[in-house]
Protein backbone atom coordinates (compact mmCIF):
# COMPACT_ATOMS: atom_id res chain seq x y z
CA UNK A 1 0.00 0.00 0.00
CA UNK A 2 1.49 3.41 -1.01
CA UNK A 3 1.63 5.92 2.15
CA UNK A 4 -0.75 9.08 1.73
CA UNK A 5 0.70 10.94 4.95
CA UNK A 6 2.81 9.84 7.95
CA UNK A 7 2.47 12.33 11.24
CA UNK A 8 5.34 12.15 13.70
CA UNK A 9 7.29 13.59 16.62
CA UNK A 10 3.66 13.20 18.09
CA UNK A 11 2.55 12.99 21.86
CA UNK A 12 -1.07 11.31 21.72
CA UNK A 13 -1.97 10.51 25.14
CA UNK A 14 -5.10 7.97 26.40
CA UNK A 15 -8.48 9.88 25.51
CA UNK A 16 -7.32 12.21 22.81
CA UNK A 17 -8.85 11.67 19.52
CA UNK A 18 -7.29 11.79 15.78
CA UNK A 19 -10.26 12.88 13.53
CA UNK A 20 -9.90 11.66 10.01
CA UNK A 21 -12.00 12.97 7.02
CA UNK A 22 -11.57 11.46 3.75
CA UNK A 23 -13.46 10.28 0.47
CA UNK A 24 -12.86 6.83 -0.86
CA UNK A 25 -12.39 6.43 -4.70
CA UNK A 26 -14.81 4.14 -6.32
CA UNK A 27 -12.40 1.45 -7.48
CA UNK A 28 -10.43 1.41 -3.91
CA UNK A 29 -9.60 -1.70 -2.82
CA UNK A 30 -8.57 -1.06 1.07
CA UNK A 31 -6.66 1.66 3.26
CA UNK A 32 -5.48 1.41 6.21
CA UNK A 33 -4.32 3.79 9.13
CA UNK A 34 -1.99 3.44 11.61
CA UNK A 35 -1.04 4.31 15.29
CA UNK A 36 1.83 3.90 16.40
CA UNK A 37 4.13 4.26 19.29
CA UNK A 38 7.41 4.41 17.61
CA UNK A 39 9.01 2.37 14.05
CA UNK A 40 8.87 -1.27 15.44
CA UNK A 41 5.72 -0.79 17.80
CA UNK A 42 1.70 -0.23 16.04
CA UNK A 43 -0.60 0.10 18.54
CA UNK A 44 -3.49 -0.50 15.88
CA UNK A 45 -3.30 -0.92 12.29
CA UNK A 46 -6.60 -0.35 11.16
CA UNK A 47 -7.23 -1.94 7.14
CA UNK A 48 -10.85 -1.89 6.06
CA UNK A 49 -10.55 -4.37 2.69
CA UNK A 50 -12.68 -3.61 0.01
CA UNK A 51 -11.28 -6.22 -1.79
CA UNK A 52 -7.43 -7.23 -0.75
CA UNK A 53 -5.70 -10.12 0.31
CA UNK A 54 -8.41 -12.42 0.09
CA UNK A 55 -11.07 -10.30 2.50
CA UNK A 56 -13.97 -8.78 1.06
CA UNK A 57 -15.71 -5.99 2.99
CA UNK A 58 -13.60 -6.62 5.98
CA UNK A 59 -12.10 -4.52 8.75
CA UNK A 60 -8.88 -6.53 9.63
CA UNK A 61 -6.75 -4.68 12.97
CA UNK A 62 -4.06 -6.04 14.17
CA UNK A 63 -0.24 -4.50 16.11
CA UNK A 64 3.03 -4.85 16.12
CA UNK A 65 5.65 -5.40 18.70
CA UNK A 66 9.59 -4.94 18.39
CA UNK A 67 8.61 -5.44 15.08
CA UNK A 68 6.83 -8.67 14.49
CA UNK A 69 3.24 -8.71 13.75
CA UNK A 70 0.16 -10.27 16.60
CA UNK A 71 -2.78 -12.09 15.44
CA UNK A 72 -5.21 -10.44 13.23
CA UNK A 73 -8.62 -9.64 14.10
CA UNK A 74 -11.38 -9.17 11.22
CA UNK A 75 -14.76 -7.47 11.98
CA UNK A 76 -17.35 -7.96 9.49
CA UNK A 77 -19.66 -5.10 9.91
CA UNK A 78 -18.37 -2.61 7.09
CA UNK A 79 -19.51 0.77 6.93
CA UNK A 80 -16.97 1.76 4.72
CA UNK A 81 -18.88 2.43 0.62
CA UNK A 82 -16.71 2.93 -2.35
CA UNK A 83 -16.84 6.95 -4.32
CA UNK A 84 -18.27 7.95 -0.83
CA UNK A 85 -17.19 10.13 2.14
CA UNK A 86 -16.46 8.70 5.79
CA UNK A 87 -15.27 10.08 9.03
CA UNK A 88 -13.33 7.95 11.44
CA UNK A 89 -11.82 9.28 14.81
CA UNK A 90 -9.32 7.13 17.09
CA UNK A 91 -8.50 7.18 20.63
CA UNK A 92 -7.11 5.01 22.81
CA UNK A 93 -6.78 4.17 26.59
CA UNK A 94 -4.52 1.82 28.84
CA UNK A 95 -7.29 -1.38 27.64
CA UNK A 96 -8.36 -0.84 24.13
CA UNK A 97 -8.44 1.51 20.60
CA UNK A 98 -11.62 2.82 19.90
CA UNK A 99 -12.57 3.67 16.34
CA UNK A 100 -15.48 5.52 15.32
CA UNK A 101 -16.84 5.12 12.07
CA UNK A 102 -19.26 7.48 10.65
CA UNK A 103 -20.49 8.91 13.90
CA UNK A 104 -22.31 5.42 14.51
CA UNK A 105 -20.50 2.71 14.00
CA UNK A 106 -17.82 1.27 16.29
CA UNK A 107 -14.77 -0.48 16.26
CA UNK A 108 -12.51 -1.86 19.48
CA UNK A 109 -9.31 -3.38 19.48
CA UNK A 110 -7.02 -4.44 22.57
CA UNK A 111 -3.94 -2.28 23.40
CA UNK A 112 -1.97 -5.31 23.29
CA UNK A 113 1.19 -3.14 23.97
CA UNK A 114 -0.73 -1.27 27.00
CA UNK A 115 1.14 2.07 25.28
CA UNK A 116 0.02 4.94 27.43
CA UNK A 117 1.16 7.57 24.19
CA UNK A 118 1.52 7.50 20.65
CA UNK A 119 4.49 9.45 18.34
CA UNK A 120 3.22 8.52 14.70
CA UNK A 121 0.21 8.12 12.97
CA UNK A 122 0.35 6.98 8.97
CA UNK A 123 -2.40 6.90 6.25
CA UNK A 124 -1.66 4.91 3.68
CA UNK A 125 -3.84 2.80 0.45
CA UNK A 126 -6.89 4.13 -1.35
CA UNK A 127 -8.67 6.88 0.70
CA UNK A 128 -8.00 10.82 -0.41
CA UNK A 129 -7.50 12.61 2.78
CA UNK A 130 -9.20 15.60 3.24
CA UNK A 131 -8.16 16.88 6.89
CA UNK A 132 -6.61 15.52 10.26
CA UNK A 133 -7.17 16.86 13.05
CA UNK A 134 -5.80 16.23 16.53
CA UNK A 135 -7.94 16.69 19.45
Amino acid sequence: METQMVFSHLSIKPGECIKVKGKVPPEAKSFALNLCHDDSDTILHFNPRFDSHGDVKTIVCNSKSNGQWDSELRESVFPFQQGEDTKICLSFDYEAVTVKINGDQEVKFPNRLGANSAKIFSVEGDIAIKSVKFD
